[in-house]
């Protein structure tokens, strides 16, 4: 399975989206603007026909691989140290009981 060639339609399913938008992927692709998650790929596909205007077909592995890249993974939040305040912000005062003149 992991060597079957699958078509557009397919591996758009496989991977969730619409074929428009698959399309739209292989473009980017072949353009070098093509990104998941922040990061630039590349997408290798088979187009038949004379001058490359046939069928689009498409690894299996090569659609697993971008299912995983797509992946999202938890990442737990940094903790934070809480901040020390040692004097009032705004105040221009000094601070206590008014002294009796």
């Amino acid at each position: 399975m992991a060597n079957d060639l699958l078509s557009a339609r397919d591996a758009a399913q496989r991977l969730g989206i619409s074929r428009a938008t698959f399309y739209e992927w292989l473009a980017s692709s072949d353009a070098g603007t093509f990104m998941i998650r922040g990061q630039p790929e590349t997408i290798d596909y088979f187009q038949g026909g004379r001058v490359g205007q046939g069928r689009i077909r498409i690894d299996s592995a090569e659609v697993e691989r971008l299912n995983e890249l797509m992946r999202v993974q938890p990442q737990p939040a940094p903790v934070r140290p809480r901040p020390r305040r040692k004097a009032f912000p705004g105040i221009t005062v000094p601070l206590g009981r008014p002294d009796d003149r």
